[in-house]
């Protein structure tokens, strides 16, 4: 199949999005005239979905508050060859559209990351604890998982089939492009960043995104995430803390005791040895662990490569 007949689904999850929706719809008609546009309204209450109909979109509900229950049930309903999601709040334009649906459909990416972060966002982005919570993040997963991926959290990309129909939503909320970056970084996707232009919000259309709250939700996630992906080094580094503790308050007593014959703090040593088993339990664990999740990976491939026959 030609590149020119293969079928791209753009996804719009929207939220309380009558300013913008209209013009988003628009915009990406424009840039993608073959694809199929779909706005899936998440209970809005400002006539959000009639407004996309009448743009052109296809209407879909999900009542299930929070974005990863939309990108869930996005993926799961739609078939396509690219699928490209953006937002509904008009902050990513569509200049760069075509060429990350044809970065997806010539198979030189699973998954095009559209980065903000090496554009225009921290000039136009007006909430600096955003941007702290941007940089963060990446921070953190570039660390623990290896990588080197400038944007964890945006909503602009594009998808195989492949990645789309092998991803396993578990995020509810706007947890979802953390999970997705994680994901696609151990699975081993092919990834492709393209700086792409980001504009703030126009005047009357109001971020859905609570800093705080969803901010501890997207840390908790990573923290969740990294036991999952990387259950030996998650555990080991508490089993080390732990070890570290025993030793600094059992080394003391076991010396007195070869000096002297007599072992004055038994409560400590107790507790150390206590803590000692603890750590090494959490070492076994560790390890346990990360065999498991060695063979799923190794299951994962071989469905991967058993669904592409």
């Amino acid at each position: 199949m030609s590149k020119d007949n293969k079928k791209i689904a753009v996804l719009i999850p929207c939220y309380n999005e009558s300013k913008t929706i209209e013009k988003v719809v628009k915009d990406y008609k424009k840039a993608l005239p073959d694809a199929d546009i779909y706005v899936y309204d998440n209970n809005s209450s400002d006539d959000t979905d009639k407004i996309a109909k009448k743009a052109g979109a296809i209407v879909e509900y999900e009542y299930r508050q929070g974005k990863g229950n939309v990108i869930r049930s996005m993926f799961r309903d739609i078939d396509a060859d690219c699928y490209l999601m953006i937002d509904g709040d008009d902050t990513y334009p569509a200049e760069n559209a075509k060429e990350m649906c044809n970065l997806v459909l010539e198979g030189k990416a699973d998954m095009v990351i559209g980065d903000r972060l090496s554009s225009t966002y921290f000039t136009e982005n007006k909430r600096p604890f955003h941007n702290l919570g941007n940089v963060l993040v990446r921070k953190l997963i570039n660390i623990i998982f290896k990588n080197n991926i400038k944007d964890i959290m945006t909503g602009y990309r594009a998808f195989s089939y492949d990645f789309v129909k092998g991803f396993p939503v578990l995020s509810k909320g706007f947890e979802i492009e953390t999970e997705m970056t994680i994901h696609a970084v151990d699975k081993n996707f092919k990834l492709v960043e393209i700086p792409v232009s980001y504009r703030d919000r126009p005047e009357g259309s109001v971020s859905k995104l609570n800093t705080f709250s969803d901010g501890f939700k997207v840390l908790k996630t990573i923290a969740t995430l990294f036991k999952e992906y990387k259950p030996a080094l998650f555990f080991n580094i508490f089993a080390f803390i732990l070890l570290v503790l025993s030793l600094v308050f059992g080394i003391p007593v076991v010396i007195e005791y070869f000096k002297t014959g007599v072992v004055p703090r038994f409560p400590t040593l107790i507790v150390s040895c206590i803590v000692l088993v603890i750590s090494m339990l959490l070492w076994i664990t560790g390890i346990i662990l990360q065999v498991i999740v060695k063979k799923h990976k190794q299951l994962y491939e071989l469905i991967r490569m058993q669904n592409k026959r």
